[in-house]
Order: C-alpha cells, then structure tokens, then sequence
C-alpha cells in the first residue's frame, strides 16, 4: 500500500538531493544577480554550493537548466507572497499588493539585482531567459489590466480609467525604481517612492462610487 506524499517519510538521499538542489539554486542565484548569465561559471556555482561539478551537473544538466531552477524559485516566492492561498488580488487591492511586494523586496537586494541584471541581458533573443522575461512581463499585464478593469465595473476606479497606460506606466516605475535602487543604495526607498505613485494614482483614478 502506498501513502499519500504528504505522509510519506523522505529517504535521506531524496533529503539530501533536495538540499544540495534547493543549495545551487540559492547560489546561482547570488552569482547570476552579481556577474549576470554570461558572467557565471557553472564551475563557480559548484564551488560555491560546496559540489563538485559533475555534482552539480547530476541536479541540472546544464547552465541553462539552472536558470531556470532559479527564475522558478523566484516566480514561486513572488506568486505566494502576492497571493497567499487566494486567488489573485484585484482592483486597488492589487496595487495595495504591489506596494508590499516592493517593500519586502526592499530587503532583497540579490533578487532584484537579479532581475534587473537578467531582464537587460534577455533582450537578446538567443539568451535562455528571454522566453521567460517575455512572460514575466505579459504577466504581469494581464493581470493588472484584469485588477483595473474589475475595479472599473465595481466602481473603484473611474469610468474612463485608461487601462493599458495605468497598467505600462505601473510597471516602469517598479522596474525604474529597482534600478535606481540598484545604483543608489541607501539613497531611495522603493517603498516610499512606489507608495507616492499608488497614492498619486488613487487620486487620479479612484472613483467616489466605491462599493
């Protein structure tokens, strides 16, 4: 008889496995945001990790295979932080979310300076994140096209809200202030800056029939 995986005990090779997995992805992470995709080694992650290379070919056959772990990782910690165990926040309730997101991420300079140096880098067709980078970004569209379209007919924002430029306009000030972030350590706060937009945004676009 076979229990369901949640009752099921791990072998020590499988934890072991996980572990030396979930190590790499952490330390790419760290030398993909430093030195960019181009910039690392996968000699250089085993070092770090702790692996040899053969090792760590073992989890990730490949470079590429890496990456992917790694942007992965961030999409699942970004997607759970945004949207807990519920579905995804809509309305102003999905800018109240992105204004904690980039308040949390304040505390995250690998993340982002994984992004950043990564979303640059992928411009390039031949580069094995801009598949990715294309669907990060049409995303994160659609969903804030949906948030301000549902705020629309629940009355939350005006009428003749201009969706796609409130949507594009929201998303070049994340990525503007992620740089500049980057660039000027201690001289901005994200979060503050962000929440000026939002509130700056609300007083434009929020409707007085709230329901």
């Amino acid at each position: 008889m076979s229990f369901p995986p949640r009752y099921r005990a791990r072998s020590r090779v499988d934890a072991s496995g996980e572990e030396s997995r979930a190590k790499a992805v952490a330390a790419a992470t760290e030398l993909f945001a430093l030195a960019g995709y181009k910039g690392t080694s996968v000699a250089a992650v085993a070092a770090r990790t702790g692996l040899s290379q053969s090792g760590l070919l073992h989890h990730f056959p490949s470079k590429a295979a890496l990456l992917a772990a790694v942007l992965e990782e961030r999409d699942r910690q970004d997607g759970a932080f945004l949207t807990g165990s519920t579905s995804p926040p809509l309305g102003w309730a999905a800018f109240d979310a992105l204004t904690a997101l980039v308040a949390r991420n304040s505390a995250r300079p690998r993340m982002v300076g994984l992004f950043v140096r990564l979303a640059a880098e992928a411009i390039e067709p031949s580069h094995p994140a801009h598949a990715w980078v294309q669907q990060h970004y049409a995303g994160i569209r659609t969903w804030l096209g949906e948030a301000v379209r549902t705020g629309v007919d629940r009355g939350e924002f005006r009428q003749d809200a201009p969706v796609e430029a409130i949507v594009r306009t929201t998303v070049a000030v994340i990525d503007g202030l992620q740089q500049q972030w980057l660039l000027q350590p201690g001289e901005l706060s994200m979060a503050s800056e962000f929440e000026t937009y939002v509130s700056a945004l609300r007083a434009r676009w929020s409707s007085f029939e709230v329901r």
